[in-house]
């Protein structure tokens, strides 16, 4: 069984902010970073599970570059994607207490 992908309307403004801000610098590299993330994805649809168990209960961590992690929910026949981050961020975030 294949599953589908969503990406949520969040995850892809993350990824076209920051695909944006890097090709201000070079658009060669920033299409690279674009395909190489949205590649990392593509083997979650054939086996959900294969990535790391993510800091957030319930999701799942994909390492699509040295700097970006994609993050995912497994459900029934779908993986959504959650969000995309820079390894350098603070997550989850710390609620205000």
């Amino acid at each position: 069984m294949s599953f589908r992908i969503l990406w949520t309307e969040s995850a892809r403004q993350e990824l076209r902010e920051r695909i944006a801000f890097i090709a201000d610098r070079s658009p060669s590299a920033a299409t690279k970073l674009f395909e190489q993330i949205v590649d990392a994805v593509v083997p979650a649809s054939e086996h959900p599970y294969l990535f790391r168990e993510g800091r957030v209960p319930g999701t799942r961590e994909i390492v699509a570059h040295p700097n970006y992690i994609v993050v995912y929910q497994v459900r029934v026949d779908t993986i959504v994607v959650v969000q995309v981050l820079h390894a350098r961020e603070q997550y989850p975030p710390v609620k205000a207490q």
